[in-house]
């Protein structure tokens, strides 16, 4: 018998995996595909931390990538690419970065001029300057959700099932499509955007929809990027610069100069992995089942936003999709029986404050055991 069953292997469930056999419980890891498939491979790998919403989000993050790289070297997983740079377009975008600045969230950033940026990335086009931050970090995601999970296995004993699809959870137990009932003192159900089966009234009344995303990767140009980069479309998504009340007039030169870009949901991120091609996008749809189409204009449009800042794209070499729950607020995390946590990202932020949302989660069931 195990102490703790994870349901879901994305990395909100690695995260609470990590935090149960950190507290010395012999976990089971269980999850209804062969391999890591979904919205924790789909990304662009990138641990953000500055720009998340300010308060208990932005803690998190911080939090998350403080055990990221914690647990990267261990683990075998590359850090690619550390810090993140936020180059300013559009004078409006100067003064939010300007206000941002002046809050706590500053921590570990610093100001750049338009020459400063030059000088840091002669690629990047600046003219307002930029934001420089050293406390971020990227991962190759494909590559590192399996190793997380290799050495969750190796250094934590913790076990996996793969292939089995969970059909109920109840306290104490959790049973399985093919009949098998399986038991254990804690539960941690993390799902995702995968909600027919287990707790379908919960999504519901949580009005947790998914977000279908469209990126790119681009071969690789003769220069290696400092760090991520982001630019003005980033600033009024991102809530940590978004809810500045400067934040307000960029928004409506966005919205007269990028209405289209806005409506797709799209800001730039680029990103660099260790072969030297690029990670663009991304773009956002939201539905209940979002079609699986990846749409031209959409991925022409990011690679003009590309072009804004970095000049011309070099070739696609590849174009993918994924879903994510998606929901007003950070996350939800809630009790739907004695022993058993819901816990469900609904910000795209897993990969930035899953290990710190799954320390809390798991930490304040054990509490509640009274066996911390």
């Amino acid at each position: 018998m195990h102490d703790v069953i994870v349901v879901g292997a994305g990395i909100v469930g690695l995260a609470h995996a990590l935090a149960a056999a950190r507290c010395g419980r012999r976990v089971l890891l269980i999850d209804r595909d062969a391999r890591a498939n979904g919205a924790s491979i789909r990304n662009f790998g990138f641990v953000t931390v500055t720009g998340q919403e300010r308060g208990r989000v932005w803690d998190l993050a911080r939090r998350s990538a403080a055990i990221w790289r914690e647990v990267a070297g261990p683990a075998g997983i590359r850090v690619e690419q550390e810090g993140l740079l936020v180059v300013a377009q559009r004078a409006e975008a100067g003064r939010v970065l300007d206000a941002f600045m002046e809050t706590e969230m500053a921590e570990g950033c610093r100001r750049l001029t338009a020459v400063e940026v030059g000088e840091l990335c002669p690629q990047a086009s600046a003219p307002a300057g930029a934001l420089h931050s050293t406390i971020d970090l990227r991962v190759e995601a494909r590559e590192a959700i399996p190793r997380l999970s290799a050495w969750l296995a190796a250094a934590h004993g913790v076990a996996f099932r793969y292939g089995v699809a969970v059909a109920q959870v109840e306290s104490g137990r959790v049973i399985c499509a093919d009949g098998a009932v399986l038991e254990a003192e804690a539960v941690f159900v993390c799902p995702g955007d995968d909600w027919a089966t287990l707790y379908p009234a919960i999504y519901a009344e949580e009005g947790i929809r998914r977000c279908k995303l469209q990126m790119l990767r681009l071969a690789a140009p003769e220069w290696r990027l400092p760090s991520p980069v982001m630019s003005d479309l980033s600033m009024v998504r991102y809530l940590g610069y978004a809810a500045l009340p400067e934040a307000g007039a960029l928004r409506a030169r966005l919205e007269s100069e990028e209405a289209k870009a806005l409506g797709w949901g799209i800001h730039l991120i680029a990103v660099q992995s260790a072969d030297g091609s690029l990670v663009v996008g991304d773009s956002h749809d939201y539905a209940p089942t979002p079609d699986p189409f990846s749409v031209e204009a959409i991925d022409a449009a990011m690679l003009r936003q590309y072009a804004a800042v970095l000049g011309a794209p070099p070739a696609v070499l590849e174009r993918w999709t994924g879903t994510y729950a998606s929901a007003a607020g950070h996350s939800i995390v809630r009790a739907p029986a004695e022993g058993v946590r819901l816990t469900v990202v609904t910000s795209g932020t897993g990969a930035s404050t899953a290990f710190a949302l799954a320390e809390d989660v798991v930490g304040d069931l054990f509490d509640s055991q009274g066996k911390a």
